[in-house]
């Protein structure tokens, strides 16, 4: 086989990739311009713009509310992911002892285990310290579970950086804590970018946690919120569509405003990780 028939078939793949990523979202966007009483095929895009779903989702859902809570819930989660999985990354990724191995294994051998298989206990443990409709019982459960693939990325990153700079800025009077936050996390912007993507993403539209332990309307998030319009008697797919449309540009807009660190930060999180 010719090498420009092996790219020709990359290129094809690559392409039919993006196809099935790009169709669940032009779906979305024509069932949130379509009229409820619109019988055409949700394939085909309408020759209008109805924007009562809009309307009706954002009121009807509260949807002002859920996004302040969303906002609330992730910038407060985002926040303690970045300081706390790169602090604990940093000792992980300079000083190689059976200690930090055994510790770093226990954080990656935490990816493996669902959420779910452990909600029961979760649940009770909840109603004990009391953090059942609460931000805080959520932003912490929201840190907790996004920690282990921080400190993965994180370690592996600060290991591609020479410890010469830390010897450099220690023979220059430099201490930890100041060596940490003056010359290494300013290097950390790339794999930061990659954290606050990667588990932005899943906190935003987190709907097993939020479900379970923001139960209150008041505390309800955009996906709790919106699952509201599904009920035995009601399919409100057209208001359904909309919410999801609006909830997803935030999380877009960051992603745009990142994606310049996102790459260059996973890749060299991942391999040296």
């Amino acid at each position: 086989m010719s090498r420009s028939s092996v790219r020709w078939g990359a290129e094809a793949v690559s392409w039919l990739l993006c196809l099935i990523h790009i169709l669940p979202f032009y779906i979305l966007i024509t069932t949130s311009f379509k009229a409820l009483d619109d019988p055409s095929s949700k394939w085909i895009m309408p020759g209008y713009l109805y924007f009562d779903n809009f309307i009706n989702a954002w009121r009807e859902a509260n949807l002002g509310r859920a996004f302040m809570n969303n906002v609330t819930v992730t910038a407060f989660a985002l926040a303690g992911i970045v300081i706390l999985g790169s602090i604990a990354s940093y000792p992980l990724a300079r000083y190689q002892t059976t200690w930090n191995k055994f510790i770093y294994f226990v954080f990656i051998s935490a990816l493996i285990v669902p959420p779910l298989t452990i909600l029961v206990p979760l649940y009770k443990l909840m109603v004990d310290i009391g953090g059942m409709n609460r931000f805080w019982g959520i932003i912490l459960l929201q840190i907790t579970f996004s920690l282990p693939i921080t400190i993965f990325l994180y370690t592996g990153f600060i290991g591609t950086i020479p410890k010469e700079l830390d010897e450099a800025a220690m023979i220059d009077g430099a201490g930890r804590l100041g060596l940490f936050y003056k010359v290494l996390l300013p290097l950390l912007k790339p794999v930061t970018a990659t954290v606050l993507i990667l588990t932005g993403v899943t906190i935003w539209s987190d709907y097993q946690f939020s479900v379970f332990f923001l139960q209150q309307p008041i505390t309800r998030t955009i996906t709790v919120a919106l699952s509201s319009f599904f009920g035995q008697y009601n399919n409100n797919i057209g208001w359904v569509a909309a919410g999801s449309f609006m909830a997803a540009i935030p999380i877009t807009v960051l992603y745009l405003f990142l994606q310049k660190y996102f790459i260059q930060g996973l890749s060299s999180g991942a391999v040296k990780g």
